[in-house]
Formats: structure tokens, C-alpha cells, sequence
């Protein structure tokens, strides 16, 4: 059983439909945080310095640290994965930083990967990136600029891909796990952090979030696919078998009653999809899951000028890479919507027109938020095609890695989604669609479901799978 004590400071609230974490206690106060950075910034008592909340996180709080030159942002963490998260963030960073050339990443002036300090929470302290999230300037960039930066993000994705081209090793990772994290968690220094470290315990929402941290299983490195997404449905298997044996309540039954039955499905598929002995470990790479335009910043012309928030980052299976960014999946839309032919909305009823008081408010321009959805919708299904242009550029074999990763990133996508307890009847269905042999791609299904007599494209024919 894991040390409990050590993720003192953080409270799971099983309030809402999500599992969150919260603060157990206070966050350090501004004068700790600011004593922090004097000491690390090596700064004397007379010397400008001031700290102030920047942004909140689901496991963070930012804080801005300005001085008399400089500016920096101070990550605050909960204890979500004591000493993992953390060291595995700042290795993950090091690495980019250090052995790619043209993927901008903050630097890491010091860090903290215990709770064993002076503000009670682990911390890093790193250089602050200019720019604001492309989120926020997407409506007002042109369609040469949107081109211009996806093109952009396929050269960060191949460097991170490509051996060679002064990379290093880091396109030789084997196995499956996060960097840093199988490295001693008494060392705090940066400079231990260089060279190439090697995936260890995994750091992931599915594998610390709730009881999950105190589950005994194993936490990597993985040596392959396989090895992974067992843990990962186990997982799923462990909390849902656990709560119909507590609950007494006739939905919350029968919900885990599903989850559990497309779980042990999965499991069942999951050795004709993945080998289950594998030698060497798997070729892995860096893959930034959570690649939103928020975590995309821009400069005043929309050129980037840095990716951020990499916790959690771990090294995935190559095949992983092979899925689209998360800012470019959505619905096919392939005809430019007509904004004539939405509803005007006034601007008491435009929530943008909040005069900032609602952070991630966008202006709508006096148009109903469904012309914006399906406008993101179109620009997303063109710009997909300019991401596949340029990744078959930088990497001729792109279309057949796609292909041939096509139905194991669908399998992901079940796991995960039948992990959040989303769509778990459409998921069996493709599962059982799978298990015939039929090939049916996930999100078309999840989209529109299946029917006995077709796919979810109405095609009556389906290709086989060879196994």
C-alpha cells in the first residue's frame, strides 16, 4: 500500500459528475511563494520582487514572479502522483528543450519534487513564456495564418519523431512511461535532469486519480501496447467491480454493470489488437496529449512562441503519434457554413459581452454559438489535410502509419472513453463489430451508432479484418 500521508495537502470531490481534485488546505500565501523565489533567483531583500496569482489548473496554480528584468511563472502542484508529476514534467522539458532545436518550451530555473519544503507543496519555477493561447486569437486569424501555425505544429511532432538532425537519442525511447520518474526523488537539481532519461512509472490521470493511486498494480515502464492498456482496463475492471459492491443504488448499478461489461470486452479484443510478448520494449516518443489551443501560445502574428503545460506527458507507443493534435479533431464539415443563414443573438444574451468576466469568453459577434461550432468544425477538416500535406512531407510513410495505427488508436480511444464512462453502448458496439472482423472506425460510431443491416458510414459493406 502507497505512503497516503504523502499526498497530504489534496482532497478527491466526488460531488460533481467528475472525480476533482481540490485543496485541502490553503495554498501557500504570497509572501512564502515570494521568499521562494528570492532564494532561487538568487535576490536580496531590496531587490524587486512580486508574485501574484496567475492562473489555476486542475492540479496547478501559476503565480507570475516579476523582478526588476525578468519574469517567471511559479507551478504550485498538488500532490496528485507525489514526486512523479513533477519530476516528470521537468525532465520532459529538459529533454525538449535540450535536444530538439525549434520546439519552444520554457526553461526550468529550479523545482521542488516533495512536499518537504517551506510552502508544504511540490513546485517548479520557470521561465515565463510571451504570448497568449492561440484560443483566445483563433476567430480573428486568417485562414493563412491557421495553415501557417498547424504546419508549424507538424514540425514540432516530427522532430519529436524523427531520428537524427542533432535529436540525439530522443527518438530511440523503448518502453512506455514518463521520463525522470525511476530517478531517485531526493535529487532536486536540474542538472540531474539532463542527458536522456528513461521512461518509468507512468504519470496519468487514469493511474493516480481517486483510490486508483492505491491500486496494486503495475505502473511502468510498460514494455509494450499490450502490457498498458491490460493495466489500464484492470483499472477500470478494479473501480467498477468496487462500487457494485458498495452501492446500493439501482442507476449507479447499472451503469458499472456496463462499464464493467465493455471493460472485460476490451480485454478480450485486446491480445488480437497488440501483441502480448514483445522483445525488445516497444519504440516509444514523446506524445503531448492535451495539445489544445491553450496550450498553443502566440505571438501579436499569430506565430508560436511556445507549448506548454507538459505534465502527464509521457512516452507513448509510436502509433499513438500517428492521431491527429487535439486542437484539430471534430466532426468532417467540408462546406464553409453561411453565416447569414444563423440566428442573431443580442448582446445581453451573448455571453462574450461580459466585459471579462468570464475568463475563456470569446467574442461571438452577435451570432448564435452554433455558427462558431460548425465555423471550427469546416476549418478543422481543412486544416487536417494540411496537416497530413505536411506530415508526409517530413515523414513519407505517414499515410501508412496512419493506416496501420488506425484501429489501435480507436482501441485507445474506447479504453479512455469507457475509463470516463462516455458512450459505453455505442463503444460495445464497435467492439462487437470488431470481434465480427468488421472494420468500423470508433468516432463514426460513436457519432452515429450501428445497425444490424450497416455500418455507421450506411455502407452495407465493412473490410475484414486479417488478424
Amino acid at each position: 500500500m502507497r505512503n497516503k500521508a504523502s499526498r497530504d495537502g489534496l482532497v478527491w470531490d466526488d460531488t460533481g459528475f467528475d472525480l476533482e481534485p481540490r485543496w485541502a488546505r490553503e495554498p501557500p500565501d504570497l509572501e512564502s511563494l515570494e521568499r521562494l523565489c528570492r532564494r532561487e533567483l538568487g535576490l536580496g531583500r531590496t531587490d524587486n520582487c512580486t508574485v501574484s496569482l496567475h492562473a489555476a489548473g486542475t492540479y496547478n496554480k501559476n503565480y507570475l514572479v516579476e523582478t526588476a528584468g525578468d519574469k517567471f511563472i511559479l507551478r504550485v502542484s498538488l500532490p496528485v502522483d507525489p514526486h512523479n508529476k513533477t519530476r516528470g514534467e521537468v525532465a520532459t522539458l529538459q529533454l525538449v528543450r535540450r535536444k530538439t532545436d525549434i520546439i519552444p518550451v520554457p526553461e526550468v530555473i529550479a523545482f521542488d519534487g516533495t512536499s518537504d519544503n517551506d510552502i508544504g507543496f511540490e513546485w517548479i519555477l520557470m521561465e515565463w513564456m510571451a504570448g497568449k493561447p492561440a484560443y483566445y486569437r483563433w476567430r480573428k486569424m486568417s485562414m493563412t495564418k491557421k495553415e501557417r501555425l498547424v504546419a508549424r505544429v507538424a514540425d514540432f511532432q516530427a522532430q519529436l519523431w524523427q531520428h537524427g538532425n542533432n535529436l540525439g537519442d530522443v527518438g530511440l525511447l523503448r518502453g512506455i512511461g514518463t521520463l525522470g520518474t525511476s530517478q531517485p526523488t531526493d535529487q532536486n537539481d536540474v542538472d540531474d535532469m539532463d542527458g536522456m532519461p528513461c521512461p518509468g512509472q507512468i504519470v496519468s490521470a487514469a493511474f493516480f486519480s481517486g483510490a486508483h493511486y492505491d491500486y496494486h498494480i503495475p505502473r511502468g515502464p510498460f514494455v509494450s501496447s499490450h502490457d498498458w492498456l491490460q493495466v489500464y482496463l484492470n483499472i477500470i475492471v478494479k473501480e467498477h467491480t468496487t462500487s457494485l459492491a458498495e452501492t446500493k443504488d439501482q442507476d449507479d448499478r447499472e451503469y458499472a454493470e456496463g462499464a464493467l461489461r465493455v471493460a472485460r470486452k476490451l480485454l478480450r479484443l485486446l491480445h488480437r489488437v497488440f501483441p502480448s510478448l514483445l522483445h525488445p520494449p516497444e519504440r516509444t516518443m514523446l506524445w503531448h496529449d492535451d495539445l489544445s489551443l491553450m496550450n498553443i501560445m502566440v505571438d501579436d502574428n499569430d506565430e508560436i512562441t511556445a507549448i506548454i503545460d507538459w505534465e502527464c506527458v509521457s512516452a507513448m507507443p509510436v502509433w499513438v503519434s500517428s492521431q491527429l493534435p487535439e486542437f484539430l479533431r471534430g466532426a468532417d464539415r467540408e462546406k464553409r457554413p453561411d453565416r447569414n443563414r444563423y440566428t442573431d443573438v443580442s448582446d445581453q444574451h451573448d455571453t462574450s459581452s461580459n466585459d471579462g468576466q468570464m475568463e475563456d469568453s470569446l467574442d461571438n459577434e452577435g451570432k448564435t454559438e452554433l455558427y462558431w461550432i460548425h465555423l471550427m468544425e469546416y476549418e478543422q477538416t481543412q486544416l487536417r489535410k494540411v496537416y497530413a500535406a505536411r506530415m508526409r512531407e517530413l515523414r513519407p510513410s505517414w499515410d501508412m502509419e496512419v493506416t496501420e495505427g488506425a484501429l489501435k488508436a480507436d482501441f485507445l480511444g474506447a479504453v479512455t472513453r469507457c475509463g470516463a464512462g462516455f458512450y459505453l453502448r455505442r463503444i460495445e458496439q464497435w467492439v462487437d463489430a470488431i470481434e465480427r472482423r468488421e472494420f468500423v472506425g470508433l468516432m463514426e460510431v460513436l457519432r452515429v451508432g450501428l445497425r444490424k443491416d450497416k455500418t455507421a458510414t450506411g455502407r452495407s459493406v465493412v473490410a475484414p479484418i486479417k488478424w
